[in-house]
């Protein structure tokens, strides 16, 4: 353990605040120092946790990889990451860093200490240092790519997403992926990317896929995308952000095609969609996400489509603990007594919602009218 703090030790400062910063980490697994990048959310937050994405030949793929985790968590609801580069083009390292043995297909000497590198000290070094999160992403090309699958061969994966852009097989390997791939019951996210140029590892490829695509397991989140107009050098620049879409799909708000093919479509109570959605997502990438006002929307518009006025209950009590301060919380449980034939308590429940900050649609003027109807009808 005492050997292990003093690897840390040689690890250059990060500072937090940086966007990217580019460190040497010294590694007793292979006795080497490796050039490592890093980016850090800039509002990085220690009370938040944050999914790890780990990329392999980083000085091609690392900035693509920030660029697209950045625009996604801006824009689609996709979780900030913390992502690692591990540059690998310097004397052609990558070739020993990935190289297997032609007979059985397996990492020879110098990739099986690199296997433990990652493993064994960087990933550890983050988990130390930030507030990551359980679920960690691993992005490779070429024979990277390949490299990565070998960790679908231990009996616990590391990694819960894997990217595989246009691969270069080991031996073995197109029968081999998807026998692991079936024999985990935990999620796991694997996505193919390939390019429409062909090359002699195409045909095993569309093998693999095959195999893969046959496996029933509600664990297996499997993607397969291919480019046509991509060759082998811009297939990453195509495929990256698909990827994200795929893997995270279930950040993103509530859209309207799901609205209308899922929430409408289902027989339990709409508010049971949203519980199930976001315990989905805790379950998953073991963090809580914040309910979206987008998702909430969606949900209220599903009660009174499908005139399920229960779910208003639970709904106005998820949005005063999540929106305080504002008349959500309080409009929706007013429109629940209204529904339920309490107008005393619906009347004042909309007397409170009056009293708060409006948001989104909702108006003073809404709560007034419900307010004012209810004395008519009434007589209070």
């Amino acid at each position: 353990m005492q050997r292990l703090f003093t690897i840390f030790a040689f690890l250059l400062c990060i500072t937090l605040s940086a966007q990217v910063t580019q460190e040497i980490f010294e590694s007793f697994k292979l006795q080497e120092r490796r050039d490592v990048q890093y980016y850090i959310p800039e509002d990085y937050d220690a009370e938040k946790k944050y999914p790890v994405v780990l990329v392999l030949d980083g000085e091609y793929l690392f900035d693509q990889v920030v660029a697209n985790s950045k625009v996604y968590s801006r824009f689609h609801g996709m979780p900030q990451m913390i992502v690692v580069g591990i540059n690998q083009s310097e004397n052609s390292i990558r070739l020993d860093d990935c190289a297997w043995d032609e007979e059985n297909g397996l990492p020879d000497e110098k990739a099986k200490k690199f296997f433990e590198f990652l493993g064994m000290e960087l990933i550890p070094y983050l988990d130390l240092n930030y507030s990551t999160a359980p679920f960690k992403m691993i992005v490779g090309y070429d024979i990277t790519a390949n490299f990565q699958n070998y960790w679908l061969f231990k009996e616990n994966s590391l990694f819960n997403a894997y990217v595989n852009i246009s691969p270069t097989l080991a031996p073995q390997m197109e029968t081999r992926i998807p026998a692991r791939l079936g024999a985990f019951n935990k999620q796991i996210f694997y996505q193919l990317i390939l390019e429409g140029e062909k090359n002699k590892d195409t045909p095993r490829i569309m093998e693999m896929d095959k195999a893969i695509k046959a496996i029933d397991k509600a664990s297996l989140h499997y993607f397969f995308d291919e480019y046509p107009s991509a060759d082998h050098i811009s297939v990453a620049t195509y495929g990256i952000g698909k990827a994200f879409d795929n893997i995270f799909g279930m950040f993103k708000p509530i859209s309207p095609k799901e609205y209308k093919t899922q929430i409408l479509t289902s027989e339990e109570p709409v508010m049971q969609y949203l519980v199930d959605k976001y315990k989905g997502i805790e379950d998953l990438f073991g963090f809580t996400k914040a309910v979206s006002l987008n998702d909430i929307m969606a949900i209220y518009a599903g009660t009174r489509k499908k005139e399920d006025f229960e779910s208003l209950k639970p709904l106005s009590d998820l949005c005063k603990r999540e929106f305080p301060g504002t008349m959500l919380g309080f409009y929706f449980e007013g429109e629940y007594y209204e529904q339920l034939g309490e107008p005393k308590k619906a009347l004042k429940t909309f007397e409170k919602a009056f009293g708060m900050d409006e948001i989104d649609f909702l108006t003073k003027e809404m709560a007034l009218e419900k307010i004012d109807a209810l004395k008519a009808d009434f007589g209070f």
